[in-house]
């Protein structure tokens, strides 16, 4: 159940990060670096989701 419930927290952050993209590219004062920063948490984020799913498929 441990890693269930680190997958919910995993995708509920993947999906904060994915509307707080969306409200930067509404902005137009929004610093490209800042970003291209939570894009780039979010690919670890889901990466992570990945490699959690693969490893409960294996075990």
């Amino acid at each position: 159940m441990a890693i269930e419930s680190h997958l919910a927290e995993l995708e509920k952050r993947h999906s904060a990060l994915e509307q707080e993209i969306a409200e930067a590219l509404t902005h137009p004062s929004i610093d490209n670096l800042q970003i291209a920063e939570l894009k780039r948490k979010k690919l670890h984020v889901k990466d992570e989701i990945a490699r959690l799913r693969q490893d409960a498929l294996v075990h």
